[in-house]
């Protein structure tokens, strides 16, 4: 505890650790809503768009101005997304060519720039790179207060559309046949994530911010199949992870903070595949091999039956081999041992045979008629 005490007791600690909750819980808020609307890219095209506008932001102030240059990161994120919409409604190409195309052009166009700045010398323009993969070391008090105003304009944003937000999330054709301004709704989510991306360069920076935009959503989207809880859990998965790594990399000399927050929120995303109720895939493997047990437990109750009417005794002993090959192969023992331990079967000697034979209780004929297809069942 004096140990975490005395970390925290640390200006820079505090800041980092107050901007990476704030980034993640935003990230993870609107990030939830990309990933309902399949655009997971734009976050990326978005953040690889946002590198020509730091330098030109930095080009146009001529020193490294915060406000200059999330300035120009915004607009080129904005003008980004405008070229998107652009060619999707006057050509052919699908999204995915279209956010293809804007990503690399735009993220191109910055690496030109940059290599430009970089070579005229200079410190501030060799901090520039630091935007590339985040620097939360640089991070002010002045940037949380702007993280928290970007905050609480998403908040309050979704807040007041949220029908509006969760029907276009969902379905934007009938939203759109509904009389909905669908273009303005999908635009003020699209400028609210350019936002987010903008207050994320100096933490994460523009490769890995699209990572922590998706990555706490797809983990929340796991657990649950309601609108608001996966937008709750998500914006608290970001924070946790911004947490976490912002006390990883503190008390671990070396270690950027902004791979490191990427890094959790990707791990708690492995986690809720692994594990989430009904979705994980242990869940899934685990329901399925009861399926497969309760089909095969099924067959055996039904060739029984179906030997017992046969030979018109309603406790007629079926041996192992005969139900083998009624089945056509023969049944895992522990088939048996199960049925056995819920009474539907009990085995019974048959002398002088000395091989396994069973017979169904009444508790299994009635679960051998039930479990039978309609058109199968005693009329």
């Amino acid at each position: 505890m004096s140990f975490l005490a005395d970390l925290l007791g640390s200006q820079i600690v505090r800041t980092v650790l107050f901007g990476a909750a704030l980034l993640g819980a935003i990230s993870g808020m609107l990030g939830a809503f990309a990933v309902l609307r399949r655009q997971s890219l734009l976050g990326d095209a978005l953040a690889h768009a946002a590198l020509p506008g730091v330098c030109l932001g930095f080009l146009i102030a001529g020193t490294r101005d915060m406000g200059s240059i999330m300035a120009g990161a915004f607009f080129t994120g904005a003008l980004a997304a405008l070229t998107m919409m652009l060619i999707t409604r006057t050509t052919r190409l699908k999204t995915d060519a279209a956010l293809g195309i804007v990503l690399s052009v735009f993220f191109a166009a910055g690496v030109v720039l940059l290599t430009y700045l970089q070579a005229q010398g200079g410190a501030a323009s060799a901090g520039l790179a630091s935007f590339l993969f985040g620097q939360a070391a640089a991070i002010l008090v002045s940037d949380l207060w702007i993280m928290g105003a970007v905050g609480l304009g998403a908040l309050a944003l979704i807040l007041a559309f949220w029908k509006e937000f969760k029907l276009v999330s969902f379905d934007a054709d009938f939203a759109r046949a509904q009389g909905f301004p669908v273009m303005m709704l999908e635009g003020g989510l699209t400028v609210m994530v350019a936002l987010a991306i903008v207050v994320g360069l100096q933490l994460v920076g523009v490769v890995l911010m699209v990572a922590l935009l998706i990555a706490p959503a797809a983990a929340a989207r796991q657990w649950t199949n309601r609108l608001g809880v996966m937008v709750a859990l998500s914006a608290l998965i970001g924070a946790l992870s911004g947490v976490g790594g912002a006390l990883i990399s503190a008390t671990m000399r070396g270690l950027a903070t902004g791979p490191v927050v990427v890094l959790i929120a990707t791990s708690a995303v492995v986690i809720s595949l692994l594990l989430a109720p009904a979705r994980g895939l242990i869940w899934q493997g685990l329901a399925a091999r009861r399926a497969r047990a309760r089909i095969g437990e099924d067959r055996i109750l039904a060739a029984m039956q179906g030997l017992a009417r046969a030979h018109d005794d309603a406790r007629y002993p079926s041996e192992q081999g005969m139900l083998a090959t009624a089945l056509g192969d023969a049944p895992a023992p522990g088939r048996f041992a199960a049925l056995e331990r819920r009474g539907l079967i009990r085995a019974v000697a048959h002398p002088p045979e000395t091989t396994p034979h069973w017979e169904l209780t009444s508790s299994g004929h009635k679960a051998a008629e039930t479990r039978r297809p309609d058109a199968e069942r005693t009329p």
